[in-house]
């Protein structure tokens, strides 16, 4: 059974590690596109769906630590 404070630790550190890729992802591609280079935009664009998977892999991580993933 999924306890409250296992969901506190599990949004507390999708939080921290969520915002800290996402947020070197958006640095590097702010610095690259006021750089003048177009390629910058690719790691701005990535930056919230590699927040959103870290996220989804910590949730599934502890779904399976717990017993409630479903296995094929």
């Amino acid at each position: 059974m999924i306890t409250r404070a296992d969901i506190l630790v599990l949004g507390l550190r999708t939080a921290v590690i969520g915002g800290l890729a996402g947020g070197i992802l958006l640095f590097v591609g702010m610095t690259l596109v006021m750089s003048g280079q177009n390629i910058g935009w690719l790691p701005m664009l990535l930056s919230g769906p590699v927040c959103g998977l870290i996220g989804y892999l910590f949730a599934r991580s502890l779904a399976n630590r717990v017993g409630l993933a479903k296995r094929p």
